[in-house]
């Protein structure tokens, strides 16, 4: 794989809240990097940071009562963003680096007109006029593929369904033409012909446009469809990376694997979908040691006593993996099937 220039590079982050029973370590030493016109795809279950981890960028955490711990840092072409004045964070989002958010029924105004909120990145980052952001505001409905775009223009968002309302969210992610762009989940709630769409015009634009997506989803399917290389997410920390045929082809950590084999088959239905046991623990309380353990099927004592380092699987490789059985030794996991 041709390896490009990072663009975005995020080292030790840690973002955590204080609630009422204790400091929630939602995030807890994420290290990662998006190169230029590179898709990543960062993979896991609910509550595993994924979210956390895109709103730390853009420093969306609303505080108190999250908070940014100290030795974080989020280096967006060479610029340390964590240090950035307000007004230039403000410079950033939405122009550089523009995040499209689950849920575009929640994420849209209900009482504007869907033109309305696309003319206001238009505005307020590239200086045009009424008139000439109501222009490439039409054209940026054509370009994201909705039919009679000055019709769609002045509808507000109920009236939409919800295949238009996301291409809508990707119209305005892209209003400034971006250099970053984060992907939370864009295909959730969509049935499968609207998703291959979506996924499909991000393809298109990302070619298009040059940019580096980060996209954040709990579906490998997807992950498949449209990632150079991954980031597994479980308990606020990577426990593994590496490029997208590795990870879906030789998964190493247990963890990976439990995901990919409670994927359902080709259509077999004599053949049991094999979930992963349990649930994700509460981050207030992560367990001791490697936080998958409770559920990890060939977990042994030291499982519980040390947390293992994300490390190499070989010197000649980038992939890593954080478990006691990989180690930097390379090869299937110990016990796996």
């Amino acid at each position: 794989m041709t390896t490009r220039p990072d663009l975005l590079v995020v080292t030790d982050l840690r973002t955590h809240f204080t609630t009422e029973v204790g400091v929630a370590r939602a995030v807890d030493g994420v290290s990662f990097q998006v190169g230029m016109g590179e898709t990543l795809g960062i993979v896991g279950e609910s509550g595993c940071g994924k979210t956390v981890t895109a709103l730390s960028i853009l420093q969306l955490i609303p505080s108190p009562p999250g908070e940014i711990l100290k030795g974080s840092s989020i280096l967006f072409d060479g610029e340390e963003l964590l240090k950035a004045a307000p007004a230039r964070l403000r410079e950033i989002r939405g122009n550089d680096i523009s995040m499209i958010f689950q849920e575009p029924m929640t994420s849209l105004n209900p009482v504007l007109k869907v033109g309305h909120q696309i003319e206001e990145a238009l505005r307020l980052h590239r200086g045009l006029s009424k008139s000439e952001a109501r222009s490439a505001g039409v054209a940026l409905l054509a370009e994201v593929g909705i039919s009679d775009p000055e019709e769609r223009y002045d509808c507000y968002p109920h009236h939409l369904s919800g295949g238009m309302l996301q291409r809508i969210m990707i119209a305005i992610a892209l209003s400034c033409e971006p250099r970053v762009l984060i992907a939370d989940e864009p295909t959730t709630a969509l049935d499968v012909t609207v998703q291959a769409q979506i996924l499909d015009l991000l393809a298109k634009l990302q070619d298009r446009h040059g940019m580096a997506l980060l996209l954040i989803t709990h579906d490998l399917g997807v992950i498949a469809e449209v990632c150079d290389r991954v980031v597994v997410m479980y308990g606020g920390q990577i426990v593994e990376t590496g490029t997208t045929q590795d990870i879906l082809t030789r998964p190493e950590h247990p963890y990976t694997q439990g995901l990919l084999a409670s994927l359902p088959g080709s259509g077999d239905r004599d053949v049991r979908l094999n979930p992963i046991p349990g649930t994700v623990p509460s981050p207030v309380n992560w367990p001791a040691g490697c936080r998958f353990r409770d559920r990890c099927p060939v977990a042994e004592e030291r499982c519980a006593e040390s947390v293992p380092e994300l490390l190499p699987l070989s010197e000649e490789t980038t992939r890593l993996a954080r478990c006691w059985r990989v180690g930097s030794i390379g090869g299937p996991v110990e016990g796996s099937t």
